[in-house]
């Protein structure tokens, strides 16, 4: 059984959605091994499409919410059905203990996607850490600093929306 954690972009811009996609598959298929379980926040962006993809292989995805106000204050209306949906597939689904969601609760999450994992997948465009913890550039170096392996997605082209 291999475990894989996700980190990544929320704006990713929608050209490029599907160039990730497909370097996301492509990766997770040569990762797999006899069991894939794939860790996700469920946020949009990067942690939606991992999740979708760990689950059309066949894989366990576990889910990482990290307040219990997740779902209403940081869930877009247009991603509810999405974030519901892949929330109800999870094989897990941890909801760390804060009450509201914010960078305490996010550095929270990440640090308990990172426990266990074998690997870090980083949809990750190389951009540095905005210094308010939290971020994929957090989760990134915490990975690296722990030993774990990370794969960066970032297809040629890819882009990020600023939204």
């Amino acid at each position: 059984m291999v475990t894989i954690a996700v980190t990544g972009h929320m704006d990713l811009a929608d050209e490029a959605v599907g160039r990730i996609r497909t370097d996301l598959r492509e990766l997770l298929v040569g990762l797999r091994d006899d069991a894939l379980v794939g860790r996700s926040c469920l946020a949009r962006g990067a942690d939606t499409l991992f999740a979708e993809e760990i689950l059309s292989l066949g894989g366990r995805l576990s889910a990482i919410i990290p307040s219990r106000d997740y779902r209403e204050a940081m869930v877009r209306p247009a991603d509810l059905a999405e974030f519901d949906a892949l929330r109800d597939a999870a094989a897990e689904v941890v909801v760390l203990p804060y009450e509201h969601a914010g960078h305490a609760a996010y550095e929270a999450a990440n640090r308990r996607l990172l426990q266990g994992a074998d690997r870090l997948v980083a949809v990750w465009d190389g951009s540095a850490p905005t210094g308010r913890g939290g971020g994929t550039a957090d989760t990134v170096a915490a990975a690296r600093l722990a030993g774990l392996a990370v794969d960066i997605v970032w297809p040629p082209g890819a882009f990020r929306s600023g939204t």
